[in-house]
């Protein structure tokens, strides 16, 4: 009996660990995570036509969704993902370096205070699944996302202890608008 006692103890405190937030960011925080939009070839590549009109659609999906802040890595194609929305919104794009385990841009939103406000991140093939995984949702897969797949938009949401991810798809299927040009 002590050690089915025991056990149930430690089970409703590992469930209980792992049902709080991440430290820093609080309930009612929003954070859509995207991949930069297709991109041409070369060293630090710019957005392709099919690029620039997905990071319109991007526009057109976030526009009302009171993005107070936008995260993007130094590179041309992720800056490029954003900057639509960030000249209509008047906001800042903050700059954090890309790795493989989050770590840097969930450094980089707890030291701007922006655990409480709805952001967005730009991000790429093999950090946006580590970026979800270090906000919280640890369940989410941390697979690369495939080289030919820009069409994935992530919504990750705090609220009582919780953390959910829901994917949604926006402009045209990865893929589709490439080939037609």
């Amino acid at each position: 009996m002590r050690h089915l006692f025991c056990f149930v103890t430690l089970l409703l405190i590992f469930k209980t660990a792992a049902a709080q937030l991440p430290e820093g960011i609080s309930s009612g925080t929003k954070i859509y995570v995207v991949r930069h939009a297709e991109k041409d070839t070369g060293n630090n590549p710019q957005l392709t036509a099919a690029g620039r009109k997905r990071a319109g659609h991007l526009l057109q999906i976030l526009q009302q969704k009171n993005i107070q802040r936008i995260y993007s890595t130094p590179y041309r194609r992720t800056i490029q993902t954003g900057d639509s929305l960030r000249i209509l919104l008047h906001i800042d794009t903050l700059i954090y370096k890309a790795d493989t385990t989050g770590q840097g841009i969930y450094d980089k939103i707890i030291a701007a205070g922006d655990g409480g406000k709805t952001i967005l991140i730009i991000g790429h093939s093999n950090t946006v699944p580590r970026i979800i995984r270090k906000l919280g949702a640890k369940d989410f897969p941390s697979t690369d996302i495939p080289d030919m797949e820009f069409d994935n938009l992530y919504l990750i949401t705090y609220k009582k202890g919780k953390v959910k991810v829901k994917q949604m798809k926006y402009g045209d299927k990865s893929g589709v608008s490439a080939r037609m040009q």
